[in-house]
């Protein structure tokens, strides 16, 4: 009895670890592929240069251009000021959607996503660092400096010539 006993408890063990090491891989790989699709998404915008930010005001729409993007710690940010109404508008509504154009290849970018403000020192710096010409404006220990990341980001890549192509991260 005791050794039947102990059999199963390996055998449980062993079943426990491979489920667990199973659901690790798939979690490993899920990981994998939105920091994949992050890194298309910033790519794109960094070829295209210039992309449109859309927030909302009461019932308004606000659309700008926006040329900041940044990867830092696996999240993809974006900067503005704080004194600016295009912050005043994401932080009372944080949905904004993004589009950006790519005529050398024809293609569109558009994501929909939440910005969620990063206040961390580091995350600011990091930002600004990645666009040195931001510093005449902008001090990372300043109260108008405001960067944001991307959050439950959908992002579809479209052209005139294929199927649209959706990717979230």
């Amino acid at each position: 009895m005791k050794t039947r006993t102990m059999l199963f408890m390996f055998s449980f063990l062993l079943t426990t670890i491979a489920f667990a090491s199973e659901g690790n891989k798939q979690q490993t790989e899920q990981n994998l592929q939105k920091e994949q699709s992050m890194q298309e998404v910033y790519d794109f915008l960094r070829t295209c240069g210039v992309y449109y930010l859309a927030t909302v005001e009461n019932d308004q729409p606000r659309v700008r251009p926006f040329g900041t993007a940044v990867i830092f710690q696996q999240k993809l940010y974006i900067q503005t000021g704080r004194k600016k109404n295009v912050a005043r508008q994401m932080l009372t509504n944080p949905k904004v959607e993004i589009c950006a154009y790519d005529p050398g290849k024809g293609m569109w970018l558009r994501i929909e996503a939440k910005v969620v403000a990063d206040e961390r020192l580091e995350a600011k710096q990091y930002v600004l660092d990645q666009y040195p010409q931001l510093k005449s404006m902008y001090k990372a220990d300043d109260e108008n400096t405001l960067v944001l990341y991307l959050k439950d980001a959908t992002a579809t890549f479209n052209s005139f010539s294929t199927e649209p192509r959706t990717v979230k991260f």
